[in-house]
């Protein structure tokens, strides 16, 4: 699923408000809880080994499904029956069955109705429907259905059998007759649009499946409640589609009776596209505009192989193109996409799809392991973004680089989990984690890299230690941080494993090792931790512990030089420490009076008896600069302390912080223009992952401020806030989100046009360092930290040649909220403003270019409404 990174991005935006970081300054590290001995919770055995492969007693038991519906589209209904062949491979006999009905969390009385939030979110029900109306259960016993008794409970079904499954093979069939009615937003997973042209149905959990049974827990019966995904047994699909004439319907797996169902010129242009590179169109808009004067129903017929689910997508409103997928054993598959006119409107949108299935599947195939299903298929849609086996849906307002990302992340799904069957529902971080590293990886090779934008790890330090560490369910995880604890955190973790710890070729083999051995079955997290150490010869128990079962920090420093025997000549003696518990290896860039440079990489364990490492550095002259992590690979919670610089530049002698306010005031046009203006508006325009975003901002004297932030391609407010007098309010997604009093307040402080005129009148307390700070390319700025009559610090940089403020950090306590670089300042009614505002969001820069910018245009209280 697409955690997008508009939605991320958005839940920056509040912590920017309010406030949320780390820093640190006295060691909390303890190494014998880093280091600790004792790490697996159980020995390896005949299903699971030690060394993370199945066992040679592994098993897992097996359904194959039929599966025959009719979608009636004036009432939004799917009905039909699903034949369930059940096989039951475990060691024991089951006197019962349990199913998933995940229809039923669209009920206004299922649990995952309850634990959603007053105001909404992703995975809110807005409409509720009947959920899964089942008409009959019945086991199939000598070829004549037996009617059994059965329990719903919330989205589970228990089916009680007249006998019970006989173990280590035994099997039966399971005949149900349901039906369900289509929500319009179904949890993010499935839904309908209308469009111009007609609805789009995507339909996803559409039929009664089986729960997985397996030798960790026995039955798995966590239920649906939205955050938390599936796990499912693999088998072969055998499915019919019953739906008026007219609509083109696409599906899991391979269309059975093309001829029934396609024109003579769709069985054409499909036949040529299986063998094009390039993507071939096979219905194009004039079609979709037309629609068909054939009357009645058509039934489309799909299989799909060796699969854990098959979903589908039906509309008369889809243009539908496609090529041909080379697979490194020489297999082809169809990459195809279906979407409506209005996926069209950007030269850089749908039209790109099919190109984009084709690239990252061929990526990945040759990267890791070969794609399994004959057709990927992209369905633009009204859900955001969803991965089903040989189909995914995304948003059909995507384009240019969101429709990559999405494109990309959806069907390296088809990696983790459809390849590897991980337990979703248990451990999201098994399939978006692992799935969000591969990702980064495609991104750089794709087109050469055209949508690729480095991430940043350092940056991430400020965001990516929150309340939940990655091992947690993602029905606890709280929703503002689920991008990072399932996403970010677990594929930045596998960077860190790749480049610092093991190394490329040791960490590739053990990966695909990984992938190789749990093909298409279930693994836990032990052995996903346990083939990594034994394939890569190390023990990372240390490793594990602290980034994935505990959300410890990481705070690396340096605390001083010295020289042996006094002389420089006769080497350095460099001291670092580890000032919070997580344990990483240290990379550190020395440069010496000479201009020499060199880079010392050091290992994790030098953190093995303490918080506190002095290491030899042969220099022969007296060392200018230390810095750890000079390309900025590591979350550090507090970069700030990463850098010795030696003799650093002092502020001259009797200048105060105040006089470095007043020369900001002075340099940007001076306090008298400043306080006459009476409203201010500024358009600008950036990107994340080359998705658009506008950014308005308005002010106007005494108390009113907006701040928008908006994704034109999802006609969204990825963040709004108004205030007006007392009234605050802020809009996240969409959706509103409740303010505190002291956020309230908190929120009217942060948002002044020039916060320096308060902080000289309202009781604020500032304090200039006694040392100049020196950027990465030289600059000097003066350093001035302003501590708010209500507590809130901010650390402001003011350039000592321009006297321009160029870097704000807003900090509560000692943690560090946001930092904003500004730069390019331009005259506008006689003042100076900066035109180029730069964010470390997400790990990676998100700059905004400012294109418009108005002082006393006479802004009308209506702008603020």
């Amino acid at each position: 699923m697409n955690i997008n990174k508009i939605v991320f991005l958005s839940c920056l935006f509040w912590v920017c408000c309010i406030g949320a970081g780390v820093a640190q300054t006295t060691s909390k590290y303890d190494q014998h809880e880093a280091f600790a001995p004792l790490f697996y919770p159980t020995n390896g055995n005949e299903y699971r080994s030690a060394g993370g492969a199945p066992g040679n007693k592994y098993w897992q038991n097996h359904a194959d499904y039929v599966l025959n519906v009719t979608l009636d589209t004036a009432k939004h209904r799917v009905s039909g029956s699903a034949l369930i062949k059940y096989k039951n491979n475990s060691p024991d006999e089951l006197p019962f069955l349990w199913l998933q009905l995940d229809q039923n969390i669209y009920k206004s009385d299922s649990r995952g109705t309850a634990t959603s939030f007053v105001n909404g979110g992703r995975f809110a029900t807005s409409k509720f429907t009947d959920g899964s109306e089942i008409r009959s259960v019945s086991v199939i016993s000598n070829g004549k259905p037996l009617t059994v008794k059965y329990i719903i409970n919330d989205t589970r079904m228990q089916i009680q059998l007249p006998q019970a499954l006989k173990a280590n093979g035994g099997a039966l069939d399971i005949k149900i007759e349901y039906a369900f009615s289509i929500p319009q937003e179904g949890t993010d997973r499935m839904g309908r649009l209308l469009t111009r042209n007609g609805w789009v149905y995507e339909v996803a959990q559409w039929y009664p499946r089986m729960e997985v049974y397996d030798d960790i827990l026995g039955w798995n019966s966590i239920p649906y409640q939205g955050a938390a995904e599936f796990y499912l047994e693999y088998g072969d699909f055998d499915y019919t589609i019953t739906a008026p004439a007219g609509l083109i319907v696409v599906g899991s797996g391979l269309l059975q009776n093309e001829a029934q169902v396609l024109t003579p010129k769709q069985l054409q242009s499909l036949a040529k596209a299986r063998t094009s590179e390039t993507t071939v169109n096979i219905r194009d808009s004039s079609e979709a505009a037309l629609g068909t004067k054939q009357k009645g129903n058509l039934t489309w017929h799909f299989a799909c192989k060796n699969a854990r689910d098959v979903s589908w997508a039906a509309s008369k409103a889809f243009i539908w193109d496609a090529a041909r997928i080379n697979l490194p054993s020489g297999k082809k598959a169809l990459a195809q996409s279906v979407y409506p006119v209005e996926s069209m409107m950007s030269s850089n949108g749908w039209q790109r799809s099919t190109e984009f299935v084709k690239g990252c599947i061929e990526i990945y195939s040759n990267q890791w392991f070969e794609y399994t299903y004959p057709v990927a298929t992209n369905v633009g849609g009204i859900v955001g973004g969803m991965e089903y086996p040989g189909i995914v849906f995304c948003s059909y307002r995507s384009t240019g680089g969101g429709l990559w990302n999405v494109t990309d992340h959806e069907f390296g799904h088809n990696w983790f989990p459809m390849i590897v069957g991980s337990n979703e529902r248990k451990y999201a971080w098994m399939d978006e984690g692992f799935n969000t590293f591969i990702n980064h990886g495609s991104g750089k090779v794709f087109n050469k890299g055209e949508f690729n934008q480095k991430m940043i790890n350092q940056n991430m330090g400020r965001a990516v230690y929150g309340t939940d560490p990655i091992m947690s369910t993602p029905d606890v995880i709280q929703s503002s941080y689920l991008g990072i604890a399932a996403y970010y955190k677990p594929a930045m973790g596998l960077e860190i494993l790749r480049d610092q710890i093991l190394g490329k070729e040791r960490f590739e083999l053990a990966f695909r090792t990984y992938i190789k051995r749990w093909a298409f079955k279930h693994p836990t997290p032990w052995d996903f931790f346990r083939t990594m150490e034994n394939v890569g010869g190390e023990d990372l128990s240390w490793f594990w512990r602290g980034w994935f079962l505990n959300n410890w920090k990481l705070d690396q420093a340096v605390k001083g030089v010295k020289y042996v025997d006094n002389d420089a000549s006769k080497g350095a003696l460099i001291t670092i420490e580890n000032l919070e518990q997580l344990a990483l290896p240290v990379v550190v860039a020395i440069t010496d009076s000479k201009g020499n440079t060199d880079t010392v990489k050091l290992p994790a364990e030098i953190w093995q008896r303490g918080g506190t490492w002095t290491f030899r550095h042969n220099s022969t002259s007296r060392l200018t600069k230390v810095v750890i992590d000079p390309e900025k690979a590591f979350p550090d919670a507090d970069p700030s302390n990463n850098t010795w610089a030696g003799e650093s530049k002092k502020a001259p002698a009797g200048l105060t912080a105040k006089d470095v306010i007043n020369n900001y005031l002075n340099a940007i046009g001076g306090a008298d223009k400043l306080k006459a203006i009476k409203d201010m508006s500024m358009s600008a325009t950036g990107s994340v992952q080359g998705t658009d975003i506008q950014m308005t901002r308005k002010f106007k004297a005494p108390d009113k401020y907006l701040l928008d932030v908006f994704i034109p391609a999802m006609d969204t407010h990825a963040s709004k806030i108004l205030i007006s007098g007392d009234s605050v309010k802020m809009i996240q997604m969409g959706n509103a989100v409740p303010v505190d009093a002291a956020t309230r307040q908190k929120m009217k402080a942060n948002q002044q046009i020039v916060p320096e005129l308060s902080y000289l009148t309202d009781g604020s307390t500032f304090t200039l360092s006694p040392d100049i700070a020196t950027d990465d390319t030289g600059n000097d700025s003066y350093v001035v930290t302003v501590t708010a009559p209500d507590g809130q610090t901010i650390v402001l940089y003011y350039d000592v040649k321009t006297g321009y403020r160029v870097k704000t950090e807003t900090h509560v306590g000692d943690q560090v909220a946001s930092v904003v670089e500004s730069s390019d300042y331009r005259d506008v009614a006689g003042i100076k403003f900066p035109y180029s505002l730069k964010n470390f969001i997400s790990g990676q820069e998100l700059n905004f270019k400012v294109t418009d910018l108005k002082v006393n245009s006479g802004l009308s209280d209506e702008e603020f409404k």
